[in-house]
């Protein structure tokens, strides 16, 4: 599902350059939950940006499911993010003059075919059964807890059938019981198919995945679980 080989990140800081992902190597296969963990500053959410797509490698290349992105321009990058990669984030990220069903719904507005209104309801209404939230279909953010919220975001992550679904802290804003629970749906979901990438800083939370990407001073410092790949 994914291929990376020899990626590299740099930034300009003022006369200086900064090395924020180097030399990565790293596969990832179809129906893996694999967590990327590490301090901050150690890449990981540089590498993160460059998984989802959200931005380009200084060096390397980039496979995701067999199509080269490296070194593609913003609008098919674009379309790659909306078809391809689902994405949960720690703040949720909700439109919050929006329903619950309207929210999970909006990212089929981007699409590039027109698509049955009637299809599209069922579908969100039955991935907002799926995450728990049959019953709050039209209900807004803020008539909703936390967890309920980040339940919303994850259907809304799953309505376009991604790939990938990328989780960056997503239990980072939840209380421990809430993140127990969000961290279950997310072994449910990789259960039943889907590939999961977690990038977090906390060792419990990277113990949920399958396989930890061990991350320090811009490269993989070390691979626990599932099959060896070379960092």
């Amino acid at each position: 599902m994914i291929k990376i080989s020899g990626l590299s990140k740099r930034y300009a800081m003022g006369d200086s350059t900064v090395d924020a992902l180097n030399d990565v190597n790293l596969s990832i296969d179809e129906g893996e939950f694999v967590a990327i963990m590490g301090p901050s500053g150690s890449g990981k959410s540089t590498l993160m940006n460059l998984i989802g797509c959200l931005d380009q490698p200084s060096d390397g290349h980039y496979l995701l499911a067999g199509q080269p992105v490296d070194q593609q321009d913003d609008a098919v990058l674009s379309q790659i993010r909306n078809e391809r990669i689902g994405f949960v984030f720690q703040s949720f990220h909700l439109l919050p003059r929006m329903t619950a069903l309207d929210n999970v719904m909006l990212p089929l507005r981007y699409r590039r075919s027109a698509g049955d209104a009637r299809a599209d309801f069922e579908r969100a209404r039955q991935l907002l059964t799926r995450v728990g939230l049959g019953d709050r279909l039209n209900h807004r953010p803020n008539q909703l807890s936390g967890g309920q919220r980040q339940r919303v975001a994850i259907a809304r992550a799953l309505i376009n059938q991604p790939a990938i679904l990328l989780a960056d802290e997503p239990t980072g804003a939840l209380d421990s019981r809430t993140s127990d629970d969000i961290l279950a749906l997310f072994k449910e979901l990789n259960a039943q198919g889907q590939t999961v990438v977690l990038v977090t800083h906390e060792e419990e939370v990277a113990r949920h995945a399958r396989r930890i990407v061990w991350m320090r001073d811009g490269r993989i410092e070390k691979l626990e679980g599932g099959a060896n790949d070379a960092a």
